[in-house]
C-alpha cells in the first residue's frame, strides 16, 4: 500500500518549498498565479489531501461537536441531528451523537463537557436542566442551546416562538368551529419549558377567541410517545362535556391521538379535529394525514452550529444570542385539508 502523500512530497513535485505548498494550500493571497498552478497540478497528479484532524489538533481542537439530545426514537430528533450534521459536514466537522434520556444527569454530563476530551463544543437540547446549572456550567466548554431554554442564561440558544406557533395552531381550530380544545401534553405549572410555553400560546388564543380557558382541558403526558398520546385521548373521551379538536403537543402524540380516535369510532376531521407540532415525516403519511406545525429544522441546524462554531472561534467575542427560527403551519387532512 503506498505511503500517503505529504505536503514535503507536493513541494519536490511542483518544485517549491514546503513552505509555498503550505500557503496555496491555506489560501494566502501573496503567491504568484504560475506558482499556485503549479502547486494545484501536483496536489492533483500526487492525490495529496489535506488532514483536517492533524490541522484541528495542532490548533488544539478535534473537529468534533456533541449533539446531545434526550431521545432518538422521538423523530423530531432524529431528524434535527440529520440536519445538523449535514451543516456541521459543511464546515469540516464531525458530529458526536449523544442520548441524555431527559433526566438531568445526563444533561448535565453533556452541559460540562463528558466528551471534552473528543469534542470541542455541545449544541445540546435540555429538558430537565434547572436554572442553576446553566448559570453554573463550566464556560470553558462552548455550549449552544436548543429548544425552549434562552439566552438569557447566559448561554447562546436556538429555538421557534413556541407560543405563537401554539397560539396560531390553535387560531386554526378555532377557526373551523371547534370550541372545546384539549391540549395533549400541555402543562399550566411548572417551569417555564416547551409544555408551558405551548399552552400559553394556546391559552392566549382561546381567551381572544372569549372563551373561557379550563385546565380540564390540558392534559398532561408522562413522555411524548405515541402511546403516551393515545392513553390521554382515551381518558379524555371518558369526559363530559366532550373535546371536539386536539392541540397536540408533538406529532408522536397526534399520531397516538389519531389511534385512539379510531379505535372508538371517532371521525377525524368530522367528531374531531387534530393538529401536532414538528411535522416529522410519519405525519405525511398517517391516515388521515395529519396538520402540524412544521419547525425550520434546516433553519434551527444551520443557526446552531453556525453560533458553536463562532462560540469555539471567539469565547468571549460578545453577548449571548437567542435566535429565533421560523416555523410554519402545514394544514392537512386532519383538519380537513
Amino acid at each position: 500500500m503506498a505511503a500517503r502523500p505529504r505536503i514535503k512530497d507536493v513541494a519536490e513535485y511542483a518544485g517549491v518549498s514546503p513552505k509555498t505548498v503550505s500557503n496555496v494550500i491555506n489560501n494566502f493571497e501573496h503567491v504568484s498565479e504560475r506558482t499556485r498552478t503549479a502547486v494545484q497540478e501536483a496536489i492533483d497528479a500526487l492525490g495529496y489531501r489535506v488532514n483536517i484532524a492533524g490541522r484541528q489538533l495542532r490548533q488544539g481542537r478535534t473537529g468534533v461537536i456533541t449533539l446531545a439530545v434526550p431521545e432518538l426514537d422521538v423523530a423530531y430528533f432524529a431528524e434535527l441531528a440529520k440536519h445538523v450534521m449535514a451543516e456541521a459536514g459543511r464546515q469540516g466537522r464531525t458530529v458526536l451523537i449523544h442520548q441524555t434520556g431527559a433526566v438531568r444527569e445526563g444533561e448535565l454530563a453533556a452541559l460540562h463537557g463528558f466528551d471534552a476530551q473528543f469534542c470541542d463544543g455541545v449544541l445540546l437540547s435540555p429538558l430537565s436542566l434547572l436554572p442553576r446549572d446553566l448559570a453554573t456550567r463550566d464556560r470553558r466548554m462552548p455550549v449552544v442551546l436548543l429548544g425552549e431554554r434562552s439566552a438569557g442564561a447566559g448561554t447562546d440558544h436556538v429555538g421557534i416562538d413556541n407560543v405563537r406557533a401554539a397560539r396560531e395552531a390553535t387560531e386554526h381550530l378555532l377557526a373551523r368551529g371547534r370550541r372545546r380544545i384539549a391540549v395533549v401534553g400541555g402543562a399550566v405549572l411548572g417551569r417555564q419549558g416547551t409544555d408551558r410555553l405551548r399552552t400559553d400560546g394556546y391559552r392566549e388564543a382561546v381567551e381572544a377567541a372569549g372563551l373561557p380557558f379550563s385546565t380540564d382541558l390540558v392534559v398532561p403526558v408522562d413522555a411524548y410517545h405515541w402511546r403516551d398520546g393515545a392513553r390521554a385521548t382515551a381518558r379524555l373521551l371518558e369526559r363530559e362535556p366532550a373535546a371536539d379538536a386536539l392541540l397536540c403537543l408533538n406529532d408522536h402524540l397526534a399520531l397516538g391521538a389519531l389511534r385512539a380516535l379510531h379505535e372508538h369510532g371517532r371521525s377525524v376531521p368530522g367528531d374531531f379535529d387534530v393538529v401536532g407540532f414538528d411535522d416529522i415525516e410519519a405525519s405525511r403519511f398517517s391516515v388521515p394525514t395529519l396538520t402540524t406545525v412544521a419547525p425550520d429544522k434546516q433553519e434551527i441546524a444551520r443557526a446552531a452550529v453556525s453560533l458553536l462554531l463562532r462560540r469555539i472561534d471567539e469565547p468571549d467575542a460578545d453577548a449571548p444570542r437567542d435566535h429565533v427560527a421560523g416555523h410554519r403551519l402545514v394544514i392537512r387532512e386532519s383538519t380537513g385539508g
